[in-house]
């Protein structure tokens, strides 16, 4: 029996109405900072079953219910107050809208009367068009009766094509309102196929199986929306039979595992350069990959775009056989197709990628052997790596600079959907929320590499996984600064560099406070038999890592993306 109708008399209130249609279409976890006016909303939400998670942040709890909608196909989950709380949830929802990732976004609202007119009302703001601009799309419920419509279209247009961030207006009106409950039974229901299929034409995908037949080295690059789509099956079976070397993006990492014999992430360079027929699986022509231009790639390459979004098709590079549908149902059809566009393995190129892969294995090894006192990025990633090879089931975040690109290229993933960073934004501040939210979707050991600056954006969230006991272990790559901490104060005064951060500072005592274990490592020998013990305690666990101030590169792998200064 519903909530509504154990309420004792006839009436109920939209705050009721809000989470009996949230129960009704499936959704378990609310993440959120509450206040007025939505305090009572999470209260009645627990009160009914709806696991709550609340966090010290807007932003973090943002970015938990988006990797949430990236690990399960369904929207996360965000909640916050008005005004300042909807605008610190709203870089998470952007981000997750650039990234393809669905969650949803509810904030309370103030009075629409006084904000309309611009009389000023307590955390007044108009947020249903200021989200217009971040989000996929924006609404508003002023209504209690229009309270499941809300809900549905919010639904269907975080998960229906390209999936994003939605946000859901609430005002205080609504929230307050009451109403019969008889009349709102009428009005809720459970949204049905919210995601339909999207079948690919089929004389799209005879064109790119033609064209991929035809190449004599061919390449496919794996996106994270191949991940999200959950079609790995599909994608080794056609992969395997056709013998085409891979190149994954850093979130698809595990869709094949990275110890595959035809994965050639270890000869990036060699592949984009030489590569004459690409098809680009779930992946996006972006800054990521240099637009599918300049230098580092063939001029004379043709690509193959499969993609749920027609829009992205040509929007870099002119796509020569463009599969418009979803990843699954795109998959399925070009296997189905391989029978009249037989594939030959092209031996010739896999031995060549196979020659600069052994090369850049070697120098790769010998970084992470040198083993400096103190420890430099590589040596604290070997040791690192050791213990994960042992644990493969873990989920991976990863998020800073050097911290990010080092560990990409060095952590192998195994599995798909447990590798969680930045995306296609780039940006920081991730870490804690994808934590959380990994933690709590999955009930599975998480393991965070963050630089220390990157971990600062969110750091203060180690308070609520020690609150909820997640089993979350972050390693803080510590070298005291955004990229390293030895850069000098150009002007010779006695304040820091603008990159310097303090490479004294315990951030193993930060947790302390809060409950979990602190750990402090200055060889790989210690952080080696630390994570080893915070992974077998699925406890709330920190390592701080003592990496040298002089390791780190500016700008890591995007240094071509600073402006050129005069004299440098």
């Amino acid at each position: 029996m519903s909530d509504i109708q154990n309420q004792p008399s006839n009436l109920t209130d939209g705050m009721h109405v809000v989470v009996e249609a949230l129960l009704r279409n499936g959704f378990d976890t609310i993440y959120g900072v509450v206040g007025i006016p939505v305090t009572d909303l999470a209260r009645h939400a627990q009160e009914r079953g709806i696991r709550y998670i609340g966090f010290r942040h807007e932003q973090s709890a943002g970015n938990a219910a988006a990797i949430t909608g990236f690990l399960t196909g369904k929207p996360g989950i965000c909640l916050t107050v008005s005004a300042p709380g909807f605008l610190n949830g709203l870089t998470a929802l952007a981000t997750a809208t650039v990234n393809g990732f669905p969650m949803i976004q509810i904030s309370g609202s103030s009075d629409r009367a006084i904000i309309d007119l611009q009389q000023g009302d307590y955390e007044g703001l108009d947020q249903m068009n200021v989200a217009k601009t971040f989000a996929k799309a924006s609404y508003r419920i002023n209504r209690p009766e229009d309270i499941g419509i809300g809900l549905a279209r919010a639904i269907r247009a975080a998960v229906s094509g390209r999936p994003g961030g939605v946000y859901l207006d609430l005002t205080t009106a609504l929230l307050g309102s009451v109403i019969d409950q008889a009349e709102v039974e009428k009005t809720l229901f459970t949204v049905l196929d919210p995601a339909p299929k999207m079948i690919p034409d089929r004389q799209a995908v005879d064109r790119a199986l033609d064209l991929l037949s035809k190449a004599r080295k061919p390449l496919v690059i794996i996106g994270k929306g191949a991940a999200y789509a959950q079609a790995e099956k599909s994608i080794r079976e056609f992969l395997e039979q056709t013998g085409i070397p891979f190149l994954p993006m850093s979130m698809a990492k595990g869709v094949m595992p990275d110890d595959h014999p035809l994965s050639a992430a270890a000869a990036r360079g060699l592949v984009l350069k030489n590569a004459d027929v690409v098809m680009l699986l779930g992946a996006r022509l972006n800054w990521l990959l240099a637009h599918g231009k300049g230098q580092k790639w063939n001029p004379d390459a043709r690509f193959i775009q499969l993609d749920i979004e027609p829009e992205e098709i040509d929007s870099n590079h002119p796509i020569a056989a463009p599969v418009v549908g979803d990843i699954a149902s795109s998959m399925e059809a070009l296997l189905a197709g391989l029978t009249a566009y037989p594939m030959t393995q092209q031996n010739d190129w896999l031995e060549e990628i196979d020659r600069v892969k052994q090369v850049n294995a070697a120098k790769m090894e010998a970084k992470l052997n040198a083993n400096p006192s103190p420890m430099d990025f590589f040596s604290a990633l070997k040791a690192i790596r050791t213990v994960l090879k042992k644990h493969r089931e873990v989920y991976l975040v990863n998020e800073g600079a050097n911290t990010l690109d080092d560990t990409r290229n060095v952590i192998n993933m195994y599995s798909p959907r447990k590798r969680l960073d930045c995306g296609t934004w780039g940006v920081m501040g991730v870490g804690m929320g994808y934590a959380i939210g990994a933690a709590v979707t999955s009930g599975q050991q998480v393991v965070c590499i963050e630089g220390d600056s990157a971990f600062g954006f969110s750091g203060m969230e180690i308070e609520t996984i020690c609150r909820y006991q997640l089993p979350v272990t972050i390693i803080i790559l510590n070298n005291g600064g955004i990229y390293n901490g030895s850069h000098a104060n150009l002007g010779g005064g006695t304040d820091p560099s603008p990159t310097t951060l303090d490479a004294q500072a315990r951030y193993d005592r930060l947790i302390t406070a809060f409950g979990g274990t602190p750990y402090y490592a200055t060889t790989p020998e210690e952080l080696e038999k630390a994570l080893e013990a915070g992974i077998a305690s699925k406890k709330p666990t920190l390592i701080d890592c003592a990496i040298d101030p002089k390791a780190g590169l500016e700008s890591g792998h995007i240094g071509n993306l600073n402006p050129k200064v005069v004299g440098k």
